[in-house]
């Protein structure tokens, strides 16, 4: 009888374990099933990314989603200030040293010297970008070229205190000291948390929520490659969530007042391609301005803080501003601009490297210059924009 009993025990013993086991084997595969069913939602969910850059240019890449892209943009309302100006060579060609050259006149007086005459014009609005033509270098290796403009690394420092934001490097001098000054620029550039763009390089800024990218080439002609070139490149910042295109184009011809037919025709495709606004320099004259498909075209702003002539003939330059109006997170079709004018130089016997904004009888006589140009390419009906704010010192 306790044979029976032992054995009845094992047999009912048994069964738990098997009933055990069988409610084990539910168990795992249920949680088995479900860690299956999360990695395969995770894998076939549609979601779309972005990518954004970072406005000092290292490319850094964070994703977020087309969705929480569009609930940050859609409900903006914004007014951005957008400033431009010429050319900034902050240094001088070595072979032609003096007293009174850009180098001197920065050992003597100090960096702050080169913006007593700037009003605070650039501190004063969103962002400033502007052209700048010279290397920033130590380097000794030269380009076989007539005229090479270096200047110390530490000159980046003007542009950080002048409250210039970012800078273009597509131009016909930003490789004189070969692939070393150029790439010592770009370190100097970041060193002193500049912006750059130009060639391959792209500057995106976000702005009062709103995304404000810039691209710089040099246009000397109006080609298939180069159209090529700037429709891929609006189409990549879009992409990024860019709402404000600054194109800045190094073209035309040296002291010509007048564009040719290659800048006002690239000027006029990339527009149509999806660009706001278009900036020009390289003449070392300031050039017309052209409303275009409701955007305007800066043909040339001329040179701006030049160290590259001890005393240009004509010290003429100006400031181009616009400010952009950004309504339920679309960019608005209002125009509002600010043409500004500056000469090179704080005084008319010689270039002392000190833009200065003009007032009275010598601002008049610069917007009537800048309008008598803009008449020889498309007319001046641009001015019923022009808020006409003369800046009082």
């Amino acid at each position: 009888m306790d044979e029976k009993k032992a054995s009845l025990s094992r047999v009912t013993n048994r069964r738990k374990r098997r009933r055990l086991k069988k409610v084990y084997r539910r168990i795992l595969l249920g949680i088995i099933f479900i860690i299956i069913v999360s990695s395969a939602y995770s894998l076939l969910k549609p979601e779309k990314s972005a990518v954004v850059t970072t406005s000092e240019h290292e490319r850094k890449e964070s994703v977020i989603s087309e969705k929480q892209l569009v609930e940050v943009q859609s409900d903006v309302d914004a007014s951005i200030k957008i400033s431009a100006a010429g050319d900034f060579t902050l240094g001088m060609d070595e072979n032609f040293e003096y007293n009174g050259s850009f180098v001197h006149t920065a050992s003597m007086n100090g960096l702050s010297y080169f913006l007593e005459g700037l009003n605070d014009v650039f501190k004063e609005d969103d962002l400033t970008t502007v052209n700048l033509e010279t290397t920033l270098t130590n380097a000794t290796e030269k380009a076989e070229k007539t005229f090479r403009f270096k200047g110390d690394p530490e000159y980046a420092q003007i542009l950080k205190l002048g409250g210039i934001e970012a800078v273009n490097l597509a131009n016909n001098h930003i490789f004189d000291y070969k692939q070393k000054g150029y790439e010592d620029t770009i370190e100097a550039l970041k060193e002193k948390e500049v912006g750059y763009f130009g060639y391959e390089n792209q500057f995106i800024t976000t702005i009062k929520e709103v995304k404000i990218g810039a691209l710089g080439y040099e246009g000397w002609e109006d080609t298939a490659e180069i159209r090529s070139t700037i429709e891929k490149d609006i189409q990549s910042l879009r992409e990024q969530g860019v709402q404000i295109v600054l194109i800045h184009f190094h073209w035309g011809d040296e002291k010509h007042y007048v564009p040719n037919e290659d800048q006002k025709s690239l000027a006029r495709f990339s527009i149509d391609a999806g660009a706001d606004l278009i900036l020009g320099h390289h003449p070392h004259v300031l050039q017309g301005i052209e409303e275009y498909n409701g955007k305007f075209i800066v043909y040339s702003l001329g040179n701006f803080m030049f160290g590259g002539n001890k005393n240009p003939s004509d010290k003429d330059t100006f400031v181009f501003q616009q400010t952009f109006h950004i309504e339920n997170g679309e960019l608005s079709d209002k125009k509002e601009i600010n043409v500004i004018p500056f000469s090179i130089s704080s005084v008319s016997s010689h270039n002392d490297y000190q833009p200065t904004l003009l007032s009275g009888g010598e601002y008049e006589r610069v917007k009537d210059k800048i309008i008598h140009y803009s008449n020889q390419v498309k007319g001046s009906d641009w001015i019923v924009y022009d808020t006409e704010e003369e800046v009082t010192e």
